[in-house]
């Protein structure tokens, strides 16, 4: 029998950049939907003079589209964390096909990678954060985000999400810098201002 399409890999183009125009697969997965490319676009144009050599982090990579736009715009390194098999996957096989360096791959849940990897992690300046609109990641996230004394003083954080409002969960110490809306989609960058203990 022939394959079914959902079986097929979609793709998404890198918007600018060194690798501007080249092509990432990923898997058809319920749930995964890479950032639209005018949001992409929208986010780098504010991240421009603030992205060259940056450590990121892309916490809910799914096709890992953001991580790659950061490399590509000149990110100095991106921990990518999937908990899907098949996504991280592609992550990696991505990675391969841009002959890059720069790329690290986790499978594993973003929480758990958070309790178990987080302390011997270096700072962040850049965290990407496109959880599953459904149930509480988001929240969840920036809780944990908070506590792992992972965010550089100063950091940026890109939320995405599907909530009427973006800033009810933030805690006091992250200050927006920018937010936008793009049909349901609400995102917006954020600047970390310290420890709040």
């Amino acid at each position: 029998m022939p394959q079914s399409t959902n079986q097929k890999n979609n793709s998404v183009r890198i918007i600018a950049g060194e690798y501007r125009s080249r092509k990432l697969e990923f898997p058809s997965l319920e749930g995964l939907r890479p950032t639209a490319d005018r949001i992409r676009e929208t986010l780098f144009n504010w991240l421009q003079d603030s992205i060259q050599g940056e450590t990121c982090l892309d916490l809910f990579a799914g096709s890992g589209a953001l991580g790659f736009e950061a490399l590509s715009r000149g990110a100095s390194h991106v921990d990518f964390i999937e908990q899907n098999t098949a996504a991280a996957n592609s992550i990696r096989s991505n990675i391969a096909r841009l002959n890059t360096k720069h790329g690290s791959v986790y499978c594993s849940d973003a929480f758990e990678w958070l309790d178990k990897y987080a302390q011997d992690s270096e700072k962040y300046g850049l965290v990407l954060l496109d959880p599953p609109f459904k149930g509480e990641a988001l929240s969840q996230a920036i809780v944990k985000l908070e506590s792992a004394n992972l965010l550089r003083e100063n950091g940026l954080v890109y939320i995405e999400t599907d909530k009427n409002s973006l800033d009810e969960d933030l805690p006091s110490n992250w200050i927006k810098v920018k937010s936008k809306k793009a049909g349901a989609v609400q995102y917006g960058l954020y600047n970390f201002l310290g420890s709040n203990k």
